[in-house]
């Protein structure tokens, strides 16, 4: 297949529009965030999902390409990879950090609520911290059985709400003081209302089985509060509303975030401490 067959279809959702990442930020998300976050996270969820060695995969909102590149590690050289996100500097990014293979990973731009791929054509699909931000869940999940083979497995991970990150959340308080509203409620995007029974129930009203959830708990380590106000800004769209920020603004928000975190700082740093629900389901073989 080639990425001909991925088709661009615009987003309908301004939660995801404002959660887009374009040229150099997407590159700052690969460089800092890939790395500190979604690479470790990642390796845990393709764990759960357990590929077969020729596993046909799919990675659904793939970012820079993380999850598709820690699938590759697992599988055979020949076994087909395919990426999808809605945002081309993204999938620019996941083409020029692609490891070399003897089948390589194909990328493409597609919405994950409409993919444009054919049904019943993938092993396994994955889905790293992404559908807490999709126009609509349960359109989205359908796709997601609709390209699995019966008996195939979807394995996503989806943050917990912000009352088990409050770190996070004392974070986008500081952002809103003194960025202002928008980038205080960007920040606390990814954190949903949602409970490990609504996406239970999400992943049943899709028409999966054999669902599991599980609460994982990690950290996220920088070697000083300026850092981390750095590297979580210049790596997501909240750099767009950093450019405008006068530098005393900018060193409030340092100085009161590190307030709001003083219970995390130690002598290497700060590190904020995450849950996650990580979901693993299978589509019926008898379907």
């Amino acid at each position: 297949m080639t990425t001909q067959h991925i088709q661009h279809i615009p987003t309908r959702s301004p939660a995801w529009q404002g959660w887009q990442l374009t040229g150099s930020t997407a590159q700052a998300y690969e460089r800092f965030l890939v790395p500190a976050i979604f690479a470790p996270w990642g390796r845990e969820l393709v764990r759960l999902a357990d590929p077969a060695p020729d596993a046909r995969v799919l990675d659904v909102a793939c970012g820079t390409g993380v999850l598709a590149r820690i699938a590759a590690d697992r599988l055979r050289a020949d076994a087909r990879i395919t990426g999808v996100d809605i945002n081309p500097d993204m999938i620019a990014v996941a083409r020029t950090v692609a490891p070399e293979r003897d089948r390589p990973i194909v990328f493409g731009v597609g919405d994950a609520c409409s993919l444009d791929l054919p049904g019943a054509d993938f092993d396994t699909v994955l889905c790293q911290q992404a559908l807490q931000f999709f126009d609509d869940r349960a359109a989205a999940l359908s796709e997601m059985r609709r390209v699995l083979v019966p008996g195939g497995r979807v394995a996503l991970s989806v943050l917990r709400p912000r009352r088990h990150n409050r770190a996070y959340g004392h974070f986008a308080d500081a952002l809103e003081h003194h960025v202002g509203s928008d980038a205080g409620a960007m920040m606390r995007a990814p954190f949903p209302d949602l409970a490990a029974d609504d996406l239970r129930g999400l992943l049943h009203g899709a028409g999966f089985d054999q669902v599991a959830i599980r609460i994982a708990v990690t950290s996220v380590r920088y070697p000083s509060v300026a850092e981390m106000v750095r590297q979580e800004t210049v790596s997501s769209p909240l750099a767009a509303h950093l450019a405008g920020v006068d530098d005393a603004s900018r060193a409030a928000l340092v100085e009161e975030t590190g307030r709001l975190l003083a219970d995390h700082l130690d002598d290497e740093g700060v590190v904020l401490p995450v849950e996650t629900y990580l979901a693993t389901a299978e589509r019926p073989a008898l379907d």
